[in-house]
């Protein structure tokens, strides 16, 4: 052990530990936390909240992570305990690492040499940190498997339809190197932390792309004729009519990695003018643990956040367009809620993410479970929370406001450009003033932007009139280094997973009586720039000034 740590300069001079207690052969074959709680009166909770504070890092009660959730690809149990950190979940190309000390640096670079991702820190205490770590390996059945035992896997998930099959379409001895072949691809976008998989037929190529921190790559381009059998063994995954070849159809996998480690796919089948297209979304659980402290708030926007969920009534919106993080948000806001004294229910389309304590209602159209019908029965259902996934129609939009205004807590999301854009397709909808500037207490606009890699990127000189262009303020132009993306072994393309980006506004009196007066979005949109509330754009060059992102990147998903 390294006894230059920062962590113990710090703990010795603010005096927790004495410094006659500091040599080389007290603390050799110690870890730094061990050593400090060995010789100071900090608890292992108190010696957390003390270096999630000083380090300005987010903390986590490992009693609400599940083990089994624990991506634990190409990290061994030597590795793990030798530097006593364990991740805890995978987004993008980053690995969020538990620790109770954030400055062992070395353990981090070994971590992201093994794993080829970017870490991040989350502090823990020490003492949970060894039990869980003691939890996770005391089973050999929770690690995952190599590749080699992965292809012999087979297949994965496939029910009994295969002896219902068509004869043109039945599986044979000739179809398993698509069997070894399509279990790789999905290993391989597991690994590489791709978000969705496009499979593409066209008339003399066919092309499979992953889409890795919003931006869609080509991997792999089998031979063409391979179509119509990769689109079979998908649909024969998925549990889906693999005859059925004009209408669209959506299942979902289950790929099971070990006994208790599974990972769940969405599949939407298209056909086209050269056979069935196939999107495959990946569905982490374990993005829905984060925290809300990783996702990118800045400090005012989570206090908002954090007293709108506080309330006992009223609706939080989240808007942006599909694949913006809004699922994220809202999941990570019933995290924060989950407490067994509150009765939660959600009506969803689809369920993406399984929670244990909340009642998940699958929307169903083709048995009448609409949105507007699952929301009638919840509220007869004793709810303190409920969660709608989308607000598509003036029915479903009511019956929400309406729980809102009667002592529930609504979540909801739609798909709008902008927080002041979410109140006026509210009111186009045909909701009444008067109950939007009633019922909604919060709005979050939000959009996802890559992160810069740290390992290659490098300054960027721009004029300061460019810079006054862009939206930088005077204050901001006389302190900000920019960085842009250059591209290296370590990342992909520059840049190495993704931040969100976020106009969160809260409604206040001033912003209601626009509501209420039959103002437009431009008008809210003012008042909630003159209440301090940055929109996306402000958000998103505040990013950049910091150095998180590159301002080519904010002009991507920003308007400009």
């Amino acid at each position: 052990m390294n006894v230059n740590s920062p962590l113990i300069r710090k703990c010795v001079s603010l005096g927790f530990i004495p410094s006659d207690k500091i040599s080389t052969s007290a603390t050799a074959n110690s870890h730094t936390s061990e050593f400090i709680l060995n010789n100071s009166k900090l608890s292992s909770k108190e010696l957390a909240k003390y270096c999630s504070a000083w380090f300005n890092l987010p903390s986590l009660d490992l009693s609400k992570v599940d083990p089994s959730n624990v991506p634990l690809d190409n990290i061994s149990e030597e590795l793990v305990k030798k530097h006593h950190l364990i991740p805890l979940c995978k987004r993008g190309r980053t690995l969020f690492l538990a620790t109770s000390d954030p400055t062992d640096f070395d353990a981090f670079e070994d971590f992201e040499f093994n794993t080829g991702l970017q870490t991040e820190a989350i502090v823990v205490d020490y003492t949970s940190l060894e039990q869980f770590i003691e939890s996770i390996f005391s089973k050999t059945d929770d690690l995952a498997l190599s590749d080699e035992e992965f292809e012999q896997f087979g297949d994965i998930e496939v029910s009994d339809t295969e002896a219902n099959l068509s004869e043109d379409a039945a599986p044979d001895k000739d179809d398993a190197p698509i069997i070894v072949y399509i279990n790789k691809i999905l290993m391989d976008a597991i690994r590489k932390g791709a978000s969705d998989l496009h499979f593409e037929p066209y008339e003399k190529s066919y092309r499979i792309r992953f889409r890795i921190d919003g931006i869609l790559h080509e991997v792999a381009s089998p031979p063409q004729m391979l179509s119509s059998r990769i689109s079979a063994r998908v649909k024969v995954m998925s549990r889906l009519d693999i005859a059925e070849k004009r209408k669209p159809q959506d299942g979902r996998i289950k790929l099971k990695i070990t006994a208790k480690k599974s990972i769940d796919f969405r599949v939407s089948t298209l056909p086209t003018l050269w056979g069935e297209k196939i999107v495959m979304r990946i569905l982490d659980s374990s993005s829905a643990m984060l925290g809300i402290d990783v996702l990118g708030y800045e400090v005012e926007q989570k206090a908002m956040y954090m007293d709108a969920l506080s309330q006992p009534q009223g609706m939080i919106l989240v808007t942006g367009p599909t694949g913006s993080g809004k699922t994220v948000s809202l999941y990570t806001g019933l995290n924060i809620l989950n407490k067994p004294e509150v009765n939660i229910s959600t009506a969803e389309d689809p369920v993406e993410i399984n929670l244990v304590g909340v009642n998940q209602v699958q929307i169903n159209p083709k048995a009448d479970m609409t949105f507007a019908n699952a929301l009638r029965a919840f509220l007869r259902q004793d709810p303190d929370i409920v969660m709608v996934g989308e607000i598509r129609d003036l029915e479903t939009a009511e019956i929400a406001i309406k729980a809102a205004q009667t002592g529930h807590l609504v979540l909801s999301t739609l798909h709008t450009n902008s927080a002041p854009e979410t109140l006026t397709r509210l009111l186009n909808m045909g909701v009444p003033a008067y109950n939007v500037a009633s019922s909604i207490s919060l709005i979050i606009a939000q959009r996802l932007a890559r992160r810069l890699c740290n390992n290659c990127k490098t300054p960027e000189q721009l004029p300061v009139e460019e810079l006054k262009s862009q939206g930088f303020s005077e204050q901001q132009i006389a302190s900000i280094t920019l960085y842009k993306a250059v591209g290296c072994e370590h990342c992909t393309e520059g840049y190495k997973g993704r931040v969100g980006i976020y106009e969160v506004m809260k409604i206040t009196p001033q912003i209601s009586q626009i509501i209420m007066s039959g103002g437009n979005s431009l008008d809210i949109a003012k008042a909630s720039l003159e209440s301090g509330f940055n929109n996306l754009r402000l958000s998103g060059l505040e990013k950049a000034a910091k150095g998180v992102t590159s301002l080519a990147e904010i002009n991507r998903v920003t308007s400009y």
